[in-house]
């Protein structure tokens, strides 16, 4: 059962122990209700057969109802939940509920009335008394057992409300850090000045040689910057979005490494729709470029390519620069996986040989 439909009287250990409670309340209310009642005075002088069956329909009594009312009880929170139309539902149950107790109430006295008129003969006008007040005892029996078991029931959703929120908020802000933490990165790169610098130097130069291609990379830089102060803050983005930015990103790396680097994209369109956290390809390609040399005779592969729909591989060949080793990442690597497991996405994997470091993205269906 369900951890939000689980309630004081579904417990079969408490239930054991709850209905020979009920059966002690039940007499203890009928006794103060009326102490002087005959049924009180003359109680212990009847047969004991007679005092064996009353007591044996009472816990059947108790049973049925407290059965009645965590099948209904169960049923409702299914069908008609009370966080949907409280209102509705406290009427619903209310009503079943009393149907449900005037049908064993009805049952009971039928079957009482029959034991006395086949081995007692039929019953006195005392008799017929006592059980009237006695269908009416049972009534409040039975909704305080409905009042027991609704209340420990929304007692229990609250508690788990409350604990959902606290882990909810936690979560929330544990990717707020990260998200803060993946935006410091970014902002490095902005106020980097080899970064600014080496990207400027190259403008200057391309508006010398080529007007046209020096307005593009103007262009292209800008968009860089622009998906950067956008996009940084957002929990996810399509990879379609990313993919775009990795266009305008990777347009200003080669011309500043030139033949040094080699890309090569091949991503399915479907792909393109799901969902992954924002900069995680610019951290895996500046991971690369940070811990590999470049050159034109021994350039940097870099290919990014899906094995299947939701899943993206960015790969890259090793040609570690000297005293570097793969463990030394950074802040990019983990940041990324932390942030895919604040996101309760399926945690990016490594794989390496020793020609190649792969990292293997399982991209999320829906956008948070």
């Amino acid at each position: 059962m369900p951890q939000t439909e689980r309630t004081f009287l579904s417990n079969k250990a408490k239930r054991a122990v709850f209905v020979p409670l009920a059966f002690v309340l039940f007499y203890l209310v009928s006794f103060l209700l009326d102490p002087y009642a005959t049924f009180w005075q003359e109680y212990f002088q009847r047969s004991f057969w007679k005092l064996l069956t009353e007591w044996i329909v009472s816990l059947v009594f108790c049973f049925l109802v407290s059965e009645a009312s965590i099948f209904i009880h169960s049923r409702l929170n299914r069908t008609l939940p009370w966080t949907d139309q409280p209102l509705k539902r406290l009427m619903t149950e209310a009503l079943f509920n009393m149907l449900a107790v005037m049908v064993v109430i009805f049952l009971d006295i039928a079957f009482i009335v029959f034991i006395e008129k086949e081995h007692l003969g039929d019953p006195s006008t005392e008799d017929i008394k006592n059980l009237m007040q006695w269908g009416v005892v049972s009534t409040m029996i039975s909704f305080t057992l409905i009042a027991i078991n609704t209340g420990s029931y929304l007692v229990a959703n609250w508690k788990n409300s409350e604990m959902s929120l606290a882990q909810h908020k936690l979560r929330e802000s544990e990717l707020k850090q990260a998200s803060v933490e993946a935006q410091l990165n970014a902002l490095k790169l902005q106020l980097d000045p080899h970064f600014i610098f080496n990207s400027l130097s190259i403008l200057s130069e391309l508006i010398l040689e080529d007007q046209q291609l020096g307005y593009e990379y103007s262009e292209r830089f800008s968009r860089v910057y622009r998906f950067l102060l956008v996009n940084s803050k957002k929990n996810t983005v399509s990879l379609e979005e990313e993919l775009k930015f990795l266009d305008s990103y990777i347009f200003l790396i080669k011309h500043r490494i030139g033949s040094g680097i080699t890309f090569d994209i091949d991503v399915a369109s479907q792909s393109k729709l799901l969902y992954l956290p924002p900069l995680t390809l610019q951290l895996l390609i500046e991971n690369a470029l940070k811990h590999n040399s470049t050159s034109k005779n021994s350039p940097l592969n870099i290919k990014i390519y899906t094995k299947e729909t939701s899943v993206l591989v960015v790969e890259n060949s090793l040609s570690l620069i000297e005293n570097q080793n793969l463990r030394s990442f950074g802040i990019g690597l983990p940041n990324i996986m932390n942030r895919f497991q604040l996101l309760q996405g399926k945690l990016p994997e490594i794989v390496k040989d020793a020609a190649t470091y792969k990292v293997i993205i399982h991209l999320m269906d829906y956008e948070q």
